[in-house]
């Protein structure tokens, strides 16, 4: 297989920043007193990536025979008691960000992974709400001494959502697909030499060198599997092997999904249709909730959580991996200079974002969220002070000030850049808010990188590695830190993968490479008729697989 670059995740490259203007390097800000957190989830949570005690940590461990059941709809974190719903049911679910096209293969953002992966697509492995890696598609595999050989179990008698059998031919074509087509997550691939099928339900994957992350990777979007006969159109139509099956998109509208007859798996779907209705304008997402019309809001403005009228609707907080970034073009005047950098993250008042978002969020002073691979609590490198904002400002020669402009997808509202230009002002920086269509900001900020400041919510996990990539939006290039995530990527162990990583986050955050805003934590609006609705991690996937819901 090759190890061409996954352009989802590495734009074009452009124009490589200039060695010469990288800018100085000088000392970090003085730690200060970390703030009171509002995170109230367990900061030791770590990955599971490794199969069975003998291998917990250790890369290098034999690991045979080991056999795992498959665990689709198994304990969700989830809202309401147990019921039961009944297939014929109907759930409708508002949400906010709706995709572009339904191509799964070469279309970024999460909002496709929301609503196929695990409903209509499945992957060679799954992944529950706290990262938990488990069965998927394989029920068991091997892994060799030297953690460079794979060795899966397909589930017997898979098939596809037209009726063609799943095998491991499907598979192989699948992985390799991903990576000839530089598809989205065909980079988590790069260490695969080979992929082979010794027979129809046996995947053998061999590797280059060990790596940590490879289940995670087959957790996802580089797991998932496609049928290798199919010749459908995937910008408009899906062909998985999940429990439901695509019935429409309206774009604009809504995206409907139906359970599948023939669902192959022992878990099948707890409801007869979903319908997934996207709602930009967050006033009309709770009058949806509010008349009936919406079963579940995912999410909910926590601030017009308030607003809600109907007596039948939990709100229900959910932890994630989000991370609300303000990023900087770091290849463009005035922000590559650091003490420009260093300024607008100390003119922010991080606590009052939290805040002025109901809440909910917690505070997150670097890349790697609560929960990720490497976290480290790095909120007291930039505590708010005006002063040295605009002490900095004035190293950087802009004593008289600074103009900077905001470009924001407009599914965002006003919130955080109205607070933004208000904090910035303290310290001498005007902003200039652009909000625009999130297509638009796609091409321009995160294709072109034509943008100085942007805000978006990265609700992606284990992705500390794009700051790796200087091709990236962000355009940082730190040689250090790539250097260090290269050494994590074959550690031998999930601790000292973890160590290398916080390593380069610390790093990442010191050089002031964006502002981490908020660790954006979800607030979900639930009918008392809906049971089993996942709340933790919404924003990157939804598995309504085992959501019932009361006949009327």
């Amino acid at each position: 297989m090759s190890t061409a670059p996954d352009p989802s995740t590495a734009p074009d490259p452009g124009t490589a920043p200039d060695p010469s203007t990288e800018p100085e390097q000088v000392p970090a800000p003085e730690q200060a007193a970390a703030p009171v957190l509002v995170d109230r989830r367990a900061q030791n949570r770590r990955r599971n990536t490794w199969i069975g005690a003998a291998a917990a940590g250790v890369a290098a461990a034999v690991v045979a025979g080991v056999v795992l059941t498959a665990t689709r709809g198994a304990e969700p974190a989830a809202a309401g008691d147990d019921a039961a719903g009944g297939a014929t049911s109907t759930l409708t679910v508002g949400l906010t960000l709706e995709p572009t096209n339904l191509d799964i293969r070469t279309t970024s953002g999460v909002a496709l992974d929301q609503v196929l992966i695990d409903n209509v697509y499945e992957g060679l492995l799954s992944r529950t709400a706290d990262g938990t890696v488990g069965p998927g598609l394989a029920t068991e595999w091997t892994v060799s001494e030297d953690a460079t050989t794979y060795t899966f179990t397909l589930a017997a008698g898979a098939t596809f959502s037209n009726g063609d059998a799943l095998t491991s031919q499907d598979v192989v074509w699948s992985l390799d697909d991903l990576v000839t087509s530089e598809g989205v997550d065909s980079a988590l691939l790069a260490p695969v030499a080979d992929v082979t099928a010794p027979d129809d339900t046996t995947v053998v994957i061999t590797l280059n060198a060990p790596d940590p992350d490879l289940e995670w990777a087959l957790s996802g979007r580089a797991g998932l599997v496609l049928d290798a006969d199919a010749t459908n159109d995937r910008q408009t139509t899906a062909i998985g092997s999940g429990p439901f099956l695509l019935d429409s998109w309206k774009q604009g509208d809504s995206l409907t999904l139906v359970a599948n007859p023939d669902y192959w798996g022992s878990a099948p779907a707890g409801v007869g249709t979903v319908v997934f209705r996207y709602l930009t304008d967050t006033n009309a997402a709770i009058n949806a909730l509010d008349s009936g019309d919406l079963d579940v809001l995912a999410p909910i403005d926590a601030i017009l959580a308030e607003q809600v009228t109907r007596d039948d609707v939990e709100l229900v907080e959910g932890d994630a991996t989000d991370k609300f970034v303000l990023a900087f073009n770091n290849a463009v005047a005035p922000l590559d200079a650091l003490r420009v950098r260093q300024a607008i993250r100390s003119a922010i008042d991080h606590p009052a974002l939290v805040e002025a978002r109901g809440g909910v969020d917690a505070l997150l002073g670097g890349p790697i969220a609560p929960g990720d691979p490497g976290y480290e609590d790095l909120t007291d490198l930039y505590p708010h002070d005006v002063a040295k904002a605009k002490d900095l400002l004035a190293q950087a020669g802009y004593a008289d000030g600074l103009d900077l402009t905001l470009t924001i997808p407009s599914f965002y509202g006003t919130t955080l850049a109205d607070l933004l230009t208000s904090q910035l002002a303290e310290a001498g920086i005007t902003l200039t808010v652009e909000s625009v269509e999130f297509s638009t900001w796609l091409e321009d900020v995160y294709t072109n990188k034509d943008y100085q400041l942007s805000i978006v919510d990265h609700a992606e996990s284990h992705d500390f590695a794009s700051w790796a990539d200087p091709t990236y939006y962000f355009a940082y290039d730190n040689a250090q830190v790539q250097d260090l995530v290269a050494q994590a990527s074959v550690a031998t162990s999930t601790d000292a993968a973890d160590d290398l990583l916080a390593q380069a986050a610390r790093i990442v955050s010191q050089d002031a490479a964006a502002d981490w805003l908020t660790n954006f934590r979800t607030l979900t609006a639930v009918a008392d008729s809906v049971h089993g609705f996942p709340t933790d991690a919404i924003n990157s996937r939804l598995d309504v697989t085992g959501v019932t819901v009361d006949q009327a």
